[in-house]
C-alpha cells in the first residue's frame, strides 16, 4: 500500500474564519500539517474559528517560505485561478503533495507558481472563498485516491453525538 502525505500551504491568509475552516477541512481529510505565510493571520488569530480544535492534533505553522518546507518526493500543487492551469476534474493527484492556496483577496506570487509541479483550478463562475476551495480540492483528492474506506463504520466514526439516525429499510 502506498503512503499518503498531505500538506496545506496558505499564502498570507486574511481571515481567521477561513483559517479555522481550513483547519477543520485538514482534520476531516487527514492532512499532516497546515502552514501559512504573512502576518495578517497572526494579527487576527485570536478570532480563529477552528470549531473542532484541530490545532491540538495537527500543527498550524507560520513560515517564511512554503516551498522550502517540502522534500523532493512531495509535489507542489498550486491552486488558483491561473491561466493555463489544469481544471480539477482532469487532475490526477499525487500521493505526496502540498497544496498551496492564495489569499482571499489576491493571488499566488509568480515565484511560487514557478516552483510548482502543477497548477490547478476549480472551475466555477467567479471565485470561491479560501476554505471552500480547500474543501473541494481535498474532497476531490480523497475520492480519486480512494483515501477512505467507504462504509457505515466511517459514518459512525465521523458524525457527532447529536446524529444517530439511520436509513429505514
Amino acid at each position: 500500500m502506498s503512503e499518503f502525505e498531505l500538506h496545506i500551504g496558505l499564502v498570507n491568509p486574511k481571515s481567521p474564519t477561513n483559517v479555522g475552516a481550513v483547519m477543520r477541512a485538514a482534520g476531516c481529510y487527514k492532512a499532516d500539517s497546515v502552514c501559512y505565510t504573512g502576518k495578517r493571520y497572526s494579527h487576527a488569530s485570536k478570532f480563529n474559528t477552528d470549531t473542532k480544535n484541530i490545532q491540538a492534533k495537527m500543527p498550524l505553522i507560520a513560515v517564511e517560505n512554503i516551498t522550502e518546507l517540502v522534500c523532493d518526493k512531495v509535489k507542489i500543487i498550486c491552486v488558483d485561478l491561473i491561466e493555463g492551469a489544469i481544471p480539477l476534474p482532469h487532475f490526477e493527484h499525487p500521493e505526496q503533495a502540498i497544496y498551496i492556496f492564495g489569499p482571499e483577496d489576491g493571488t499566488l506570487p509568480q515565484s511560487i507558481i514557478n516552483k510548482a509541479d502543477e497548477v490547478i483550478y476549480v472551475p466555477t463562475i467567479g471565485c470561491m472563498n479560501l476554505a471552500a476551495t480547500v474543501n473541494v480540492v481535498l474532497y476531490d483528492r480523497t475520492t480519486k485516491l480512494n483515501y477512505f474506506e467507504l462504509s457505515d463504520a466511517l459514518i459512525i466514526k465521523s458524525r457527532d453525538i447529536n446524529n444517530r439516525t439511520k436509513k429505514l429499510a
